[in-house]
């Protein structure tokens, strides 16, 4: 095999190597869910587009310095009420990161409509035209529960006190609505929307947590959204790992996330150098050649 074959061979692998690693490592612009309102927007004056593009534009642009916003665009005719919430963890570089996949996805996702909402990991933005029709704050609008179920090991007490403990911290002063705890192998955590009175998100919390309880079961994890709230649990039989306090976890995973990206980061980093050593291994090897000659 010629040394161009093999370092052509080589290169491929390094690539296929990493794309793999990379796939594997989801993060908190994965999406969770849509919801999108049947009705269209009729609007052939291209107001009601204009407000859309004038409320996203100014979500956008608060979320580099802010982890909730809510604004209103446009003139009575073509008003559209929206908002955005990042989860209480992330950074505000993540949080406009985050915020920035959602007006595109929107779009592609629901289209022009009276209302849509798009959730992902990390953040959320919704809207509606001004008399769409108002939903509960309590009404469960997306849950996930793991496929693998835990037997016996009281599981489910560990779970429900974790739970109990996130509910008080979420009600706490000072928890601006989010709240995380490791508790007996569970790692739980709540959020509420930014502008929900303290009781209001204690009766919020409450709800989730007990739809949690009766939908999820003895599943090994579960998230539950409500229209003003959601939280999500993971039990961790050998202990809740250091990197789940900042993890991006689905219900479904049973694990956290943030390990997943370390391990691509690194291995990442080892295939590139690698890659990199190989290359000075075969110039020296063709300057050899050369020499010989």
């Amino acid at each position: 095999m010629g040394y161009y074959s093999f370092i052509l061979i080589l290169l491929i692998f390094t690539i296929l190597y990493q794309t793999q690693f990379s796939k594997s490592a989801p993060d908190y612009t994965t999406l969770v869910y849509k919801g999108c309102s049947r009705q269209p927007i009729s609007d052939p004056s291209g107001s009601y587009a204009q407000s859309l593009s004038s409320l996203f534009s100014s979500l956008l642009q608060q979320s580099s310095r802010s982890k909730f916003y809510k604004s209103t665009t446009g003139g009575s005719q073509s008003s559209i009420s929206g908002l955005f919430q990042c989860r209480g963890d992330l950074s505000n570089a993540d949080c406009y990161n985050c915020v920035s996949k959602l007006p595109q996805l929107s779009d592609q996702l629901c289209g022009k409509v009276t209302a849509a909402r798009v959730q992902l990991l990390g953040c959320y933005m919704l809207y509606e035209v001004s008399g769409f029709t108002q939903i509960s704050g309590m009404q469960m609008l997306f849950k996930d529960c793991s496929r693998t179920n835990v037997a016996g090991a009281g599981f489910e007490m560990k779970r429900d006190s974790a739970l109990t403990v996130m509910e008080n911290g979420v009600a706490s002063s000072g928890s601006n609505g989010f709240y995380t705890t490791n508790y007996q192998a569970v790692y739980a955590l709540g959020q509420c929307q930014g502008d929900l009175s303290s009781t209001d998100c204690t009766q919020c919390v409450k709800a989730a947590v007990q739809k949690a309880q009766i939908e999820c079961g003895s599943s090994l994890a579960g998230q539950v959204y409500l229209h003003k709230c959601f939280i999500s649990y993971n039990y961790y039989p050998n202990g809740v790992p250091k990197s789940s306090t900042s993890s991006w976890s689905r219900g479904g995973s049973g694990s956290g996330q943030t390990t997943g990206k370390t391990v691509a980061i690194i291995v990442g980093v080892t295939a590139g150098v690698a890659f990199l050593i190989i290359m000075v291994l075969f110039v020296r090897g063709l300057k050899k050649k050369d020499d010989d000659f």
